[in-house]
């Protein structure tokens, strides 16, 4: 557990372009993933497109997976006058941009698979700085706020993303110029003191090998809230990753690619009515895990509205219910991490190992939910199993003890 001295109170023009920043990174993980990238793996597999986009974003989960812990480890160890997080944070910018530029040209599926790696390596070195800076520079007491509007730019870069992909020319060479000019404002406009050599962990090859581990005996809450994210992460990445098919094949819209950006919508507003109320409350309270738990509970009555109500009518409200749970969910559960990471010195490797829950589902995903949808029932059995497993990440967090 973190037991340094807590960090001064953060200012509102810090909160913003940290904000846009995220807004960027966003965009650069959720415009390929909804639209361009299922589209390709059409165009390119066919009939076999829900296996080959399986294999497409797991690949690219796996890439994050491995690049996350190992990012942030050497954020921790960055010596430079530039600074440790800015450092990373550009570095990654410029490569998730490379890899998005490269994905517009593929005309084969393993083309696609590598340029969608390269993505995911440039864009999780991003994530390893930005999300590293809010426990470095953010106390406590307002946690739950700046999480908060983190949360909120990740709702709306979803829908900013797909809006782009889908009514503007361009596609993944705009996403790749977005998520370039929102990083700059912070890397430019907010400071990132160079950490001193001997302040700073050293980068060796044992230290490399060994940031995926961490002793759940000697920090159990990080443990549980680790396995927490994962199941529900898991049961997001279920759930979303074949909507659009969900939509094309089950609901017959008519126009599958116009509905996903309308439930996005849909979700997206009413995410806003929660992210940052839910983060202002639980640092005013000082209790996250109620909001947690109740807002796991939510989004799994999302999903068993879409398994027992596959209508349009249906995925509207489904949309609407699951922006609730996923507002509180995005600001809470992220603050409540932020205070169960291990060491000072290791932000950012830590969080990291948190993001492989984030990641990892992202792989092991597509291997469960295609044969639910291919051969045990389809769609429905799909969104009840999405539901069984956000309860269960959501009852865990019980188990965490020193966070009330």
């Amino acid at each position: 557990m973190t037991t340094t001295a807590q960090p001064e109170r953060v200012g509102r023009s810090w909160i913003g372009l940290l904000s846009l920043a995220n807004l960027g990174l966003w965009m650069g993980y959720f415009g390929p993933l909804q639209v361009l990238l299922p589209n390709q793996a059409q165009d390119l597999a066919g009939v076999d497109k829900t296996t080959a986009l399986g294999i497409i974003t797991g690949a690219g989960a796996l890439v994050a997976v491995l690049v996350g812990p190992i990012a942030g480890a050497l954020s921790d160890a960055t010596t430079a006058r530039s600074g440790r997080r800015h450092t990373w944070i550009v570095a990654g910018a410029l490569l998730g941009c490379a890899g998005l530029a490269l994905l517009s040209g593929q005309r084969t599926l393993i083309g696609l698979t590598l340029a969608w790696c390269v993505a995911q390596a440039g864009l999780n070195t991003l994530q390893a700085g930005l999300t590293a800076i809010v426990p470095d520079r953010t106390p406590v007491r307002q946690r739950g706020l700046v999480s908060g509007w983190v949360g909120l730019t990740q709702s709306i870069g979803v829908v900013v993303g797909v809006l782009l992909v889908t009514v503007v020319a361009g596609g993944y060479f705009l996403i790749a110029v977005l998520v370039a000019l929102t990083v700059l404002p912070f890397v430019l406009a907010t400071p990132d003191p160079a950490v001193g050599a001997g302040a700073a962990p050293r980068v060796t090859l044992r230290r490399l090998a060994g940031v995926f581990r961490f002793d759940p005996r000697a920090h159990p809450d990080f443990a549980w809230a680790w396995a927490t994210r994962f199941l529900v992460q898991l049961g997001n990445a279920m759930a979303t990753l074949y909507l659009l098919y969900f939509l094309r094949d089950r609901v017959h819209h008519g126009n599958p690619e116009d509905g996903l950006l309308l439930l996005i919508l849909v979700y997206t507003a009413t995410t806003v009515l929660t992210v940052v109320i839910g983060g202002v409350v639980s640092d005013r309270t000082g209790r996250r895990k109620p909001s947690v738990i109740l807002s796991g509970y939510v989004m799994a009555a999302a999903a068993g509205l879409l398994a027992l109500w596959p209508t349009w009518t249906g995925a509207l409200i489904a949309a609407a219910v699951l922006g609730l749970g996923f507002g509180v969910y995005l600001s809470v559960d992220q603050a409540l991490i932020t205070q169960v990471l291990p060491a000072e010195q290791d932000h950012a490797k830590d969080l990291g190992i948190i993001n492989i829950a984030n990641s990892a589902p992202q792989v092991l995903g597509p291997a469960l939910a295609f044969p639910i949808v291919a051969y045990l029932g389809g769609y429905t059995v799909l969104y009840l199993v999405v539901a069984a497993v956000t309860v269960l990440g959501s009852v865990l967090v019980t188990r965490i003890r020193s966070v009330a």
